[in-house]
């Protein structure tokens, strides 16, 4: 990145009055967590289960394979050692100076662990878990202190992460607040997202203003006319701003 480029991205931010920032894995990837299709992504790796590990990421699969769908995601899915990179920093504390909000496509929670209120989660959370039967609640500590397929301590019946699989749709009150966040901003950040999940990619089409950034590692084809796009590492990029 060169300093031009991080002085407009701040010119931009500073003028900006509603703001959204749209993210996706590689937003996460400097807290160590994996991001899905880069070249080191989790879809690249060889399966230990004879299937995809998208496949496995899809409601049929954790229908019926209910017991190897959660021993992928507790090795892959769920990081306890993740901790907020500077760019979820960042926008912590820009959420104090401007009306920002963070609709994100990851389930790792760190946008709230770094301090961040308005955020919007379309992928649901880790965070989050109930029973599919009772609907009681069970924290991600809950889940961490059971073996195997968490059950219910109350009904027995499977403790299912609130996260959104492959074949499930996204939660109708996230969407409307995604839509209409989207049409109030007046700056739009896409920040390590490749944009090739739907219908989560189809929210930047709500975007009515001008100005749109996007950071991500590697070129991301968007149909619309680009104000800035920086091909660096999220918060390396937030780092050096103020």
């Amino acid at each position: 990145m060169s300093d031009a480029e991080v002085k407009k991205l701040q010119s931009l931010i500073d003028n900006a009055t509603n703001i959204v920032f749209f993210g996706g894995a590689g937003v996460s990837t400097e807290s160590g967590i994996k991001d899905f299709r880069s070249k080191d992504g989790l879809y690249k790796l060889e399966s230990k289960y004879g299937v995809p590990y998208e496949t496995i990421l899809s409601h049929t699969y954790y229908r019926y394979h209910t017991d190897t769908f959660f021993e992928f995601y507790r090795e892959f899915m769920i990081v306890t050692t993740a901790k907020p990179n500077p760019a979820h920093l960042y926008l912590a504390e820009l959420e104090k100076k401007k009306n920002l909000t963070i609709i994100t496509q990851n389930i790792d929670g760190l946008h709230q662990k770094a301090g961040s209120k308005r955020v919007l989660e379309l992928h649901g959370s880790i965070e989050r878990n109930y029973c599919e039967r009772c609907g009681k609640f069970y924290s991600l500590s809950d889940i961490l202190q059971q073996s195997g397929t968490p059950r219910c301590t109350d009904c027995g019946a499977v403790i299912k992460p609130d996260v959104v699989l492959y074949e499930e749709p996204l939660n109708g009150e996230t969407i409307d607040s995604a839509i209409r966040a989207m049409q109030k901003a007046d700056l739009l950040i896409i920040a390590g997202t490749s944009l090739a999940v739907y219908p989560a990619a189809a929210f930047i089409d709500y975007y009515n203003g001008t100005d749109i950034v996007v950071i991500n590692k590697t070129h991301v084809p968007v149909r619309r006319n680009i104000t800035l796009e920086i091909n660096d590492p999220v918060g390396e990029i937030f780092s050096k701003l103020k």
